[in-house]
């Protein structure tokens, strides 16, 4: 898809409960107004990262949102669990009173997109990667974009933009970033997380890839930006982006190494639990697929 537009054109939470709560995030499979057992909403703190630009952010998950704000209304990138919303809207009306016009999903999963439907309900379109949107449809979550991009989009609304960009495979296949050139910040979704407490995961059933992570945040930085809204933990640097692509390197030739050194599974468990903070989540979802890429 070419552009569109307004004009439409072309720890609060201990550990285990993130574990749990992730664990559910990682299948996709995510009807969050009827989870059973669903935790309290997540304690918000709103942080200015540029002119009209903000991030909500809440400690592990859900993921961060970063809103724009205009005087035709408001732009979201990503909008937490649906049992967030009340309280993300009520962070919003801390900055304005403008309704929301439109959500840019970064990915497919539940505590990035779990508020759509109901957003959807109050008129907002949604917006996310065609890869997003079918694994969304595949998965018969809630909320499904009406609007998709292959490789670039633009929303235009009250003279700012939102500038989305598809570079490849990396935490999902349908992952996107969003530029908003005039403020010099990227909205990274779970391409980039931030924190010894939110490593790198590879969901290798949503499309990801280890492999083609790198070259996919070669693309990001390509941008200019200096601020960066990780999918998770506090707001980042270029600096910070390049060190994790740094990271997402050293995670393949470190898993090459021991395959080479003919270790077994559980070797190779135990040294990304180790060494790059990898928990069950990130075992379960990412380990054999990551074995399978290096070999």
């Amino acid at each position: 898809m070419g552009e569109f537009a307004h004009h439409i054109s072309g720890e609060s939470l201990t550990m285990k409960m993130f574990h749990a709560i992730a664990a559910l995030v990682g299948t996709a499979l995510l009807a969050p107004v009827a989870m059973a057992g669903a935790p309290p909403p997540s304690k918000l703190d709103t942080t200015k990262v540029g002119d009209g630009l903000y991030v909500i952010h809440n400690a592990l998950v859900p993921g961060n949102v970063t809103v724009m704000v205009t005087n035709d209304g408001v732009l979201l990138v990503d909008d937490k669990f649906e049992f967030d919303l009340d309280n993300l809207l009520a962070e919003v009306r801390k900055l304005t009173s403008q309704p929301v016009k439109y959500v840019i999903n970064t990915h497919y999963h539940g505590d990035h997109t779990g508020a759509n439907a109901r957003l959807q309900a109050m008129g907002v379109q949604v917006v996310a990667s065609s890869n997003a949107r079918a694994k969304m449809v595949e998965a018969k979550q809630p909320g499904w974009p009406s609007i998709t991009v292959e490789n670039r989009g633009t929303v235009h609304l009250g003279g700012k933009r939102a500038e989305i960009y598809y570079f490849g495979r990396s935490h999902t296949d349908g992952d996107v970033v969003v530029y908003f050139p005039d403020q010099k910040v990227i909205a990274m979704g779970d391409m980039f997380t931030f924190g010894d407490d939110v490593p790198q995961l590879v969901d290798y059933s949503g499309g990801g890839s280890a492999r083609a992570w790198p070259t996919t945040l070669d693309g990001a930085l390509m941008l200019d930006f200096n601020a960066v809204v990780p999918g998770h933990g506090p707001n980042a640097t270029k600096a910070d982006l390049r060190k994790f692509r740094d990271s997402t390197v050293l995670i393949q030739t470190r898993v090459k190494q021991l395959l080479a050194e003919k270790k077994g599974r559980a070797d190779i468990d135990a040294m990304l639990r180790k060494e790059f903070h990898w928990g069950d989540l990130h075992s379960g979802r990412g380990l054999d697929g990551l074995i399978a890429e290096m070999q």
